[in-house]
């Protein structure tokens, strides 16, 4: 191997191509991820939970990604990613493949409780990778190629968990060990595209207040206000993924096959809206003059704009009304998300991994109870039609959380006062 300080110079393009690795992370996180929710009506009846087991197993998920996303924030700031990403890649793999393992609730709760903890690794590395790589006005666009990714497993897993599923029971277990194995095979592609020390340069663009402690930063106004913000992202994002299914198939009548069907296109849906917002963007500030923070805040609002449309699920009953409007909310949910993780860049560029697993760790710690109230909420009701319909209302307006914190808190080159310091 040639010696990192005498290899040849990337070229403008390699950048590009290593976004598109952690996109291929990002689909294969969800893959894992989507597994259970996609099968989660068979899983459940042959494993004899009720709703309130199913929202009790994705709370476990939610606080161990949490715990995870603490940690893995901090070691991304403290080791070398190259080696730590591919790491929790592998562990959160072999977790997914051990899933297909399990034949009752403790088990399966286990199970997902560590995927759940090694997934978490995933997001405080990538965000690193993206903050070296790309300059600040690329980094939105960056930031939705990776994001997109989890659009891009959502859709491939329900194709995968209908050709793998059949009528014979347990034919779900097969599904998610073959999903598991996929993601050893991306180790080494990340071995082959990076060299050792790719990730070890300085940020390609600085970020303001990297003069400031990490605890200065976090008792700020602007560390408050993103905080809240993808509080409100996490609602719709998380909530539509875990429920969507039981939402179409219990809630209005759609059978397996034709709501894996349209959970596929409803995630191709969040990708378009994910391209778009990096799209968009991108052009705010290269052709109408807006800096990055003002093209991210246009695009968050018209993001949440879409995902309002929720307001309008309990008057829809079964048909393409119902599912257009769906496709829409969906869209909206994901373009949230790029804009999310640059607001967390600006920030301070020195804390980068520690930020990411802090936010990360308060969201999945403050709304994973979510799914186990849902899930309450769902069993309380006796029309099964109804079900549903009030929890994805609430989670669709949840977005304008963000808005209204960011304009009532976001300070530009916040400088609060310094205290003890915290690395």
């Amino acid at each position: 191997m040639i010696p990192s300080s005498t290899a040849p110079a990337r070229p403008a393009s390699w950048k590009w191509w290593v976004t598109g690795l952690l996109l291929l992370a990002t689909t294969i996180n969800y893959m894992d991820r989507m597994t259970l929710a996609n099968a989660s009506v068979r899983v459940t009846k042959e494993l004899g939970l009720d709703d309130t087991q199913y929202g009790n197993i994705e709370l476990a998920f939610g606080l161990a990604f949490a715990a995870g996303s603490l940690v893995f924030g901090f070691l991304a700031d403290r080791l070398r990613v190259h080696l730590l990403y591919p790491a929790v890649l592998v562990c959160w793999s072999l977790t997914g493949i051990v899933s297909g393992w399990t034949h009752g609730y403790w088990s399966l709760l286990a199970c997902r409780t560590a995927l759940g903890f090694f997934e978490a690794g995933h997001w405080p590395c990538a965000l690193k990778t993206t903050f070296t790589l790309l300059n600040e006005k690329d980094r939105t666009m960056g930031n939705s190629i990776l994001q997109s990714g989890a659009s891009v497993g959502a859709v491939i897993t329900p194709q995968i968990m209908k050709a793998m599923m059949t009528d014979a029971p347990g034919s779900w277990r097969n599904a998610f060990i073959a999903i598991g194995a996929i993601g050893l095979l991306w180790v080494v592609l990340w071995f082959a595209v990076l060299r050792p020390r790719d990730l070890e340069k300085a940020p390609v663009q600085e970020v303001t207040n990297d003069t400031l402690d990490l605890w200065s930063i976090i008792r700020g106004r602007n560390f408050l206000a993103v905080a809240l913000l993808v509080t409100g992202i996490q609602a719709v994002w998380h909530i539509n993924r875990v429920w969507l299914m039981k939402f179409l198939q219990t809630g209005r009548g759609y059978s397996e096959t034709d709501a894996l069907n349209f959970n596929s296109l409803y995630f191709i849906a969040t990708d378009i809206g994910c391209f778009l917002a990096g799209a968009i963007s991108l052009w705010l500030v290269r052709r109408g003059g807006a800096t990055p923070h003002d093209a991210r805040r246009k695009v968050f609002i018209g993001a949440c704009t879409l995902t309002s449309l929720s307001a309008f699920i309990p008057f829809l009953g079964k048909g393409p009304l119902l599912l257009v409007v769906l496709l829409f909310i969906g869209a909206g949910a994901l373009a949230l998300f790029p804009c999310y993780y640059s607001f967390t860049q600006e920030i301070s560029g020195r804390y980068v991994g520690r930020l990411a697993g802090l936010l990360s760790m308060w969201v999945w710690a403050a709304t994973s109870p979510m799914h186990s109230a849902f899930g309450k909420l769902a069993d309380s009701i006796a029309d099964p039609a109804k079900r549903y319909d009030t929890g994805l209302v609430i989670a669709g307006l949840a977005p304008w959380i963000g808005v209204i914190a960011m304009k009532l808190l976001w300070r530009k080159n916040e400088a609060p006062p310094k205290c003890g310091a915290l690395t």
